[in-house]
């Protein structure tokens, strides 16, 4: 059968550079990431501090998702993210004159991820939007897949690729220069993206259409307990936040060690990615979701009480693998469930409930390992997942009952 065919998404130019964009632009997301954390840990040695780096970038995306999802509707979504990778590549370029200067203070970095949070909030309900308009429906799931995997691919090879570099180096100054280059090269393939025109329909201003994303996602009970389910999920299982502690503390493994640690869950996902793009779930998709939830919070309790590097890796490999089958699932559901001139509201309301959730997560982990203790902090993360789940399960009875996606958004 045609729709059977693992690779059909890459019969179309256009998801081709989509997919090489992400790729550079989440490796270099994820070299910052660890380049960051490390260096703002060595500067302070406070958790809290690596709580305030997720704040940083929480709080632009939080009070932009308005105006981010009716630019995504009503301004052409190639062009929100030329310019978002712009912005990116601006706040490498900062990063980079912080680390040649000698920066010891880590306000000035705090401010460079409130640029980084800033373009996020635009870039990530424009990016989501238009992957649907790059192949056709019936090979949507599959590019999903596909995407996925990528984007795990990249997440896996980010913290490698910085935490060697910050580790031979003993410096972040070439990670913030290969970053800065990497945003650079993805301007180009953004460029080769071709989109066929849409006419969307005439729509209010950005805080009503916000609005109006809140109330598709209320009525559509479905949808609504997907997102919040991943919401809490990644709000309350945030050990990634507290990786240089484990890092530098617990494992004592290094920057190097700490880019290994942070590549793990990508290892998990995108196996797990590459598998479902092959051997799609088919029927109780819901169900399935929940259950991985649920296993993401287990094996993030015993990453908390590990103390060796192997079984932390395992652990980790785990909660990505886990956590790819919902974010596939989630995907799916939200955008195939969603009409055209909707997606980009949508997709906004995505962003907070789930991509800024990592930071706001990232915050909470901070906090809370700052008054009980880093390994304290994990457990109770991990544990509270599994009470999530349980919770969700019986207030969203849809998710139990959900099928294959195209039989329950249409």
């Amino acid at each position: 059968m045609e729709n059977s065919d693992p690779r059909a998404a890459f019969r179309y130019s256009s998801f081709r550079y989509y997919l090489g964009f992400r790729v550079l632009s989440v490796l270099s997301s994820e070299m910052l990431a660890v380049a960051v954390a490390w260096q703002v840990y060595e500067l302070t040695k406070q958790p809290l501090d690596l709580g305030l780096v997720g704040l940083a970038q929480f709080l632009p995306a939080f009070l932009l998702f308005p105006v981010a999802g009716h630019a995504a509707d009503r301004v052409s979504r190639r062009s929100i993210l030329l310019a978002c990778m712009g912005a990116y590549g601006v706040a490498s370029l900062l990063l980079l004159l912080f680390a040649v200067r000698g920066i010891t203070q880590v306000y000035p970095i705090y401010l460079v991820l409130v640029l980084n949070g800033a373009a996020r909030a635009f870039s990530h309900p424009a990016s989501a939007a238009l992957l649907p308009a790059l192949v056709p429906e019936e090979h949507f799931p599959n590019s999903v897949a596909w995407s996925s995997s990528t984007f795990r691919t990249a997440t896996i090879l980010g913290p490698v690729v910085g935490g060697l570099l910050y580790g031979f180096t003993n410096s972040p100054v070439w990670v913030y220069a290969f970053s800065a280059v990497a945003y650079l090269a993805s301007l180009f393939l953004i460029g080769g993206i071709r989109v066929k025109a849409v006419s969307r329909p005439r729509t209010a201003g950005a805080a009503t259409m916000a609005m109006e994303g809140f109330r598709y996602l209320w009525t559509n009970r479905l949808i609504l307990g997907a997102i919040s389910l991943d919401l809490f999920a990644v709000l309350l299982g945030g050990a990634t936040a507290l990786l240089p502690v484990y890092a530098s503390d617990i494992l004592k493994v290094g920057a190097t060690g700490l880019g290994i640690l942070r590549s793990a869950p990508g290892v998990g996902a995108v196996l797990t990615a590459v598998a479902m793009a092959h051997r799609p779930l088919g029927r109780r998709e819901g169900e399935i979701m929940l259950w991985c939830v649920f296993g993401f919070g287990v094996f993030t309790v015993v990453f908390g009480l590990s103390h060796n590097m192997a079984v932390s890796l395992v652990a980790l490999a785990l909660t990505g693998a886990t956590d790819m089958v919902s974010v596939v699932v989630r995907s799916t559901m939200v955008q195939l469930g969603t009409p055209d001139h909707m997606r980009g509201r949508v997709s906004a309301v995505n962003t907070v409930f789930i991509g800024a959730s990592n930071e706001m997560g990232q915050f909470e982990s901070g906090i809370t390992a700052q008054w009980f203790g880093t390994v304290p902090a994990v457990i109770l993360g991990g544990l509270g997942t599994i009470v999530v789940v349980a919770a969700w399960a019986r207030l969203f009875p849809e998710l139990r009952r959900a099928k294959e996606p195209a039989a329950v958004t249409r």
